[in-house]
């Protein structure tokens, strides 16, 4: 799906900028998408990719609800000023007992490096910390930190910004689709502690992506004041 956006009452530092946020249908995805819409000046082009085409018509009406009726759907054909990508941001991802790494198109990567510009790479304290039980999640998680680190070193001379924002525990659909859509179980992840949102993760990337060209928040943990470590939570009896 792409959407255009109109001007908010705040600005947004990426003038005449394409941004594709990969994942958009729930959780961090969606979030992302209406923060960027809320920041965004006249001309930013917003990409809105997903499986669950239906659920992101959903997003599309809430992004019209919020910013109005500047939003435009376009053909899946992309003229010029489309393809030329500033900001992808990469987060679709779930996993199911076994996890699928997130995937950016081969095609958007060659966009990507003939221009300047952003990736933002959402991984996980799980890449940082494997524990029993997620040997598969926590590889792929692991495999997207070491990919954006070599970007890094490999591409800086044409001044692509790799960015990369691991959040602790977040309160998405994540673990509904881990359980299988039980959600008593995804819900007992949750007891006795206040996670974050995906709002806030989406504040986070908005602001890594609206630093000045010369800025890299280049590796960002963020967890919830009741976490210490990818197993060691704080939960209120």
């Amino acid at each position: 799906m792409w959407v255009k956006l109109r001007a908010t009452a705040i600005q947004f530092p990426h003038f005449s900028k394409t941004i594709v946020v990969t994942g958009a249908s729930s959780g961090i995805g969606r979030s992302t998408a209406l923060e960027f819409a809320r920041t965004s000046p006249k001309n930013l082009r917003l990409i809105l990719t997903a499986r669950r085409i239906d659920v992101l018509e959903e997003v599309k009406k809430d992004i019209e609800k919020e910013v109005g009726e500047g939003v435009k759907v376009l053909t899946v054909k992309l003229d010029r000023k489309w393809r030329e990508i500033d900001v992808l941001v990469n987060n679709a991802g779930l996993v199911k007992g076994v996890a699928q790494a997130p995937f950016i198109a081969e095609e958007d990567i060659n966009i990507m490096f003939a221009t300047n510009g952003d990736i933002i790479n959402i991984g996980s304290i799980a890449g940082r910390e494997p524990y029993q039980g997620g040997s598969i999640y926590c590889a792929t998680k692991a495999a997207i930190r070491s990919f954006g680190t070599s970007l890094r070193k490999e591409f800086d001379r044409y001044e692509i910004r790799v960015i990369e924002i691991d959040p602790g525990q977040v309160e998405t659909e994540f673990s509904v689709v881990r359980f299988y859509g039980d959600k008593q179980k995804a819900d007992a992840v949750y007891a006795g502690c206040e996670p974050l949102t995906p709002d806030d993760i989406a504040e986070v990337i908005v602001f890594a992506a609206g630093r000045r060209e010369n800025v890299v928040i280049a590796d960002t943990l963020i967890f919830p004041n009741h976490q210490a470590a990818a197993t060691v939570l704080h939960k209120k009896l």
